[in-house]
């Protein structure tokens, strides 16, 4: 019986943005995947939540994926709490589906810093690593990497979070729903109508 083939695209998510979605879609289509997973985690090792908590993140990622049939929430690493560490996770994954063979697709800039990561030797065998290349980044590392490409978007959470502080908007950057739900819940920020005296400094 062939195992079926599973995208894992772990992160923050702090907010999902639509370079996010591209990346899981390019390697959907690429590799012949039967689903996407969006995973986000519960503590990150290298990353802060910047005070944000794990349901909204959670949500946030929810509302970004809805409508899309080949694109699912994996809640492994938030059901489970603590420091996310990629490898554990995929063991977990790996025994609790055995059918299946994962392929974690990371950006480029991750890429590069493969070799500070858990277990990577362990994780290595474990997982296909897919890397989508990102602006800056040469994508080179001593670990197995199918590199596949992507339309280049110069995005990140942490530019996202900045221009809603500066009370700008985040459209064309996240999904509609996304940016409703930040707005609504005032994450990272003011509502972009807000009196300015109102609005956190920037």
């Amino acid at each position: 019986m062939n195992k079926r083939k599973i995208g894992i695209l772990g992160g923050t998510f702090n907010p999902p943005h639509f370079g996010h979605l591209i990346m899981a879609n390019e390697a959907y289509y690429a590799l012949g995947l039967d689903e996407v997973r969006f995973m986000p985690n519960a503590i990150a090792p290298h990353k802060e939540s910047n005070g944000i908590d794990t349901e909204a993140r959670v949500e946030m990622t929810r509302l970004a994926i809805e409508g899309q049939a080949h694109f699912r929430l994996e809640d492994i690493e938030v059901s489970g709490g603590g420091v996310s560490y990629t490898y554990e996770t995929m063991v977990k994954l790996l025994e609790r589906e055995p059918d299946c063979e994962f392929y974690f697709i990371i950006g480029g800039d991750m890429v590069e810093s493969l070799h500070t990561w858990h277990r990577i030797g362990e994780l290595a065998e474990l997982v296909q690593f897919v890397g989508i290349g990102r602006p800056g980044y040469i994508a080179e590392t001593e670990y197995p990497v199918m590199m596949i490409d992507s339309p280049e978007m110069h995005l990140s959470s942490t530019m996202l979070r900045e221009r809603v502080v500066a009370g700008k908007p985040l459209t064309f950057f996240v999904p509609e729903q996304v940016e409703t739900y930040i707005r609504k819940e005032r994450l990272y920020g003011p509502e972009p109508d807000a009196p300015k005296s109102q609005r956190t400094p920037s």
